[in-house]
């Protein structure tokens, strides 16, 4: 082999222009048996010349692809070394579309962009535009307001008890006035147990943006870019600097880790002191520990936070209304009705454009009973939104619970019509239904079965509303399908002793018989006198009739239902009751038959239409549309006792809430 000698350095040149040796292809087989070579010697000989010209082909084409591989690398390193392109401002692009706030572009953030996986609603979202500093630094909203009203009511007000609930007299409708009621399995409960006030019924969607015109005005497309546009600013400028540690404080609360975000909020509250933000995210921390430990105190503890982040300097308009929002949601859970009054007051001094703040006002006004207060917000609001659905159908509730029958239909229809957010519920069309019958329209039925159909009745006929799914469900029952025939043979068999003593307390001058006062007769005296409520007994009412609670004390059926009475009620000549529902499907009502007279006393129960007979017991679920009339010459007296429905467990009586 001839040897090459080199007599100088090689330059770099000389490198890419040397001729690289080839590397023939492996023989291919053809269909015939034949070996193929490509681009060979003997094939350059057949082809005259094309061998040189073959030859060239093959090696300058992977010479060329070596320059070019070369110019990219030291591109490479001349973008790195000069600082070409500035990565920091490419990465912080990026971080736009950081949709779970843990400081990175990932799987999960894919998912909430493609819409797999909803945007966690309490993400800080990043600002689009950096604000100036003189506007970030300026004081925020009215301070002082916040600090004028804190003394209003201390939090150690003591919660409303739900026994201190009006109570609804023979057939029960499902709300006193003034008094909310709520769809069942969604009572709240204290973390130790203690029975908070039901507050959901009337309780306002949180963060929801009434429109002041109806939603059916604005295409879909553009209501739901109204909802995305509006993104809730809770960084200060200062805390957009400390933005991935308190980000990464809530990616802890968000995975569950609630001990430790609880910790790392603390440490970030003692090194940042004057931080809204880092308080805030100790409250919800707090917030969220109280619910898994079930305790109140760290649930007053998370109360005491939102107050103390509400406060600080520089926070942000959005912070100081998430934070009251919140604070006063969990006010009421505890029972708290005033204290969350006093809060929403100071939202809605803070914030007196929002008419949101000023329906959740009223509804704390409506959960205290203070109807005349939220009568006056509610007013304010359609001054100022007259097409506001929330505000219209709280004002028709309202009047209707002032008997202004008329009057409430219009504000309850199109309020129920405007689909607004809060207006769906199974109170609204269970009065307007009601208003609508006593008016004399059938068109009462329509809005009963679309009430059906949004899921809030059993059926158009069955409307109550703290319901047990799966019970039983038809209007009149017999002794055997009930399962307590050893107590309807006690109270058939004693039905004298029972009268007498029921007509030995009937005399006026002792008061112990009292009028209805659920607005539930169109015309008559209906007056009764109760022995159990709410599966207690009423005061020292069985003094005055000692035979008949003696009778019943063996039968926890009766005297242990949280969710009836036991009473006697007489009625006199003249009288009519509407059609009505009772608030529960939990029980079965019983009418003994005391004092009847031959003719003109008659119950219906949907479309079945009977009459009392004295000794005998009837048996019917109130939960269904019933009516009463008395058009005998004489009064009518007879005994109720309220049971259990048969089919409810050991578990669920113990543990239902009282109505």
């Amino acid at each position: 082999m001839e040897e090459t000698v080199l007599e100088e350095p090689i330059c770099e040149e000389a490198i890419l222009a040397e001729e690289i040796p080839e590397v023939k292809p492996a023989a291919m087989v053809n269909k015939n048996g034949v070996k193929a070579e490509a681009a060979t010697a003997s094939g350059g000989v057949a082809s005259g010349g094309g061998g040189a010209a073959s030859g060239f082909s093959g090696t300058k084409i992977f010479t060329w692809f070596m320059v070019l591989a070369l110019l990219g690398v030291w591109s490479s390193v001349a973008v790195v070394w000069l600082d070409l392109v500035d990565y920091d401002n490419v990465i912080g692009k990026l971080s736009a579309y950081d949709a779970d706030g843990d400081g990175d572009f990932d799987v999960e953030d894919a998912k909430v962009l493609l819409g797999v996986k909803e945007r966690p609603v309490s993400l800080v979202q990043k600002e689009a535009k950096e604000e100036s500093a003189v506007e970030e630094q300026t004081e925020p909203i009215v301070k002082e307001v916040i600090q004028t009203t804190e003394g209003t009511e201390e939090e150690g007000q003591l919660p409303l008890n739900p026994s201190q609930e009006q109570q609804a007299p023979e057939g029960e409708s499902p709300d006193a006035v003034g008094t909310p009621a709520k769809s069942e399995d969604a009572t709240e409960e204290s973390f130790e147990g203690k029975l908070a006030v039901e507050a959901g019924s009337f309780e306002a969607e949180a963060a929801v943006q009434v429109e002041e015109r109806n939603a059916e005005d604005q295409p879909e497309d553009m209501l739901k870019y109204k909802a995305k546009k509006k993104k809730p600013k809770l960084l200060n400028t200062f805390e957009k600097t400390i933005k991935s540690e308190i980000d990464a404080a809530e990616k802890l609360r968000k995975k569950g880790k609630v001990e430790e975000a609880v910790r790392a909020f603390d440490t970030l509250v003692q090194q940042y002191p004057q931080s809204p933000r880092c308080r805030y995210g100790k409250a919800l921390a707090e917030d969220d520990l109280a619910e898994k430990m079930r305790s109140n105190d760290m649930l007053q503890k998370a109360l005491s936070t939102y107050k103390e982040a509400s406060e600080l300097p520089n926070a942000t308009p959005d912070l100081i209304k998430a934070t009251l929002k919140k604070r006063a949601e969990r006010q009421q859970f505890l029972g708290r009705m005033r204290g969350a009054l006093a809060t929403l007051e100071k939202l809605v001094q803070i914030f007196p454009e929002d008419m949101a703040l000023k329906n959740d006002l009223g509804v704390a006004h409506l959960l205290i009973g203070d109807n005349k207060s939220a009568k006056r917000v509610y007013e304010e609001v359609l001054a100022i939104a007259p097409s506001n659905g929330f505000a219209k159908v709280h004002y028709g509730f309202i009047l209707k619970s002032e008997n202004k029958i008329a009057e409430s239909i219009p504000f309850l229809r199109d309020g129920l019509e405007s689909g607004d957010p809060g207006t769906d519920d199974g109170r609204f069309y269970f009065h307007l239904g009601d208003a609508l019958q006593r008016m004399g329209d059938d068109s009462a039925y329509k809005w009963y079965e679309r009430g059906h159909q949004r899921g809030h009745f059993a059926s158009v006929w069955q409307r109550s509303l703290y319901n047990v799914d799966g019970l039983k469900a038809q209007p009149w029952w017999t002794p055997k399908d009930t399962g307590y025939m050893d107590l309807i043979k006690t109270l058939e068999r004693n039905w004298r002793t029972i009268r007498d003593e029921a007509l030995s307390v009937m005399d006026q001058t002792t008061g112990l018989f009292v009028p209805e006062e659920e607005n539930l007769r169109e015309k008559g005296e209906w007056g009764q006198f109760t022995l159990w409520q709410q599966g207690k007994k009423a005061g020292e009412s069985c003094h005055s009739v000692p035979k008949t609670c003696g009778l019943l004390e063996r039968y926890p059926e009766a005297t242990g239902c949280k969710r009836g009475q036991i009473k006697f009620s007489v009625m006199q000549p003249g009288t009519h009751v509407w059609p009505h529902t009772g608030p529960t499907n939990c029980r079965l009502r019983m009418h003994l038959g005391l004092v009847i007279p031959k003719t003109g006393c008659k119950i219906r129960c949907t479309n079945d239409t009977r009459a009392w007979e004295e000794g005998k017991v009837l048996i019917f679920d109130d939960s269904f549309e019933h009516e009463v009339w008395q058009d005998a010459n004489s009064y009518r007296l007879i005994f109720i006792v309220d049971v259990w429905h048969p089919e409810l467990t050991q578990y669920q009586r113990q543990t239902l809430s009282p109505i």
